[in-house]
């Protein structure tokens, strides 16, 4: 099992560097290049999330972003401290409406398998999950 976490506030200019340790980290698995793809984009997307909605845009919070290589899958946790949302009301809009916003949760959905909420006495938990069985060669 393959583990690795990183802690960064809730500045938008640490978003390129998470960006580079979520691939590098994928890089050891057999997902295509466009899964791995939308699987960086799907937990970039939970951050700005987190940094919109739960911190308010505040700069100065704590993010901490487990990944974590299992024996059919690699999860991914997303920990904030901030406020909750519940996770009954999060609905993006239709994709197929064109306007600004909404459509980071069919992104985060469409990336992974598995997609938890777990509410905790401080802040939320975001639990993304990527099933590795049934890859195909390219």
């Amino acid at each position: 099992m393959k583990k690795k976490k990183v802690e960064f506030s809730s500045h938008t200019g640490n978003l390129a560097l998470m960006r580079k340790i979520v691939r590098g980290f994928l890089d050891a698995y057999p997902f295509s290049e466009k899964e791995r793809t939308l699987m960086v984009l799907g937990v970039d997307e939970a951050c700005t999330n987190i940094i919109r909605h739960a911190y308010h845009l505040r700069d100065d919070q704590l993010i901490s972003l487990s990944l974590e290589g299992l024996r059919g899958c690699v999860r991914m946790r997303l920990r904030d401290y901030g406020k909750q949302t519940c996770a009954t009301t999060m609905r993006g809009r239709e994709h197929h409406l064109i306007k600004p916003g909404g459509l980071g949760l069919h992104l985060i959905r469409t990336a992974f398998d598995k997609v938890d909420y777990v509410l905790k006495p401080r802040g939320t938990e975001l639990v993304m999950t990527k099933n590795l069985e049934e890859r195909k060669a390219a």
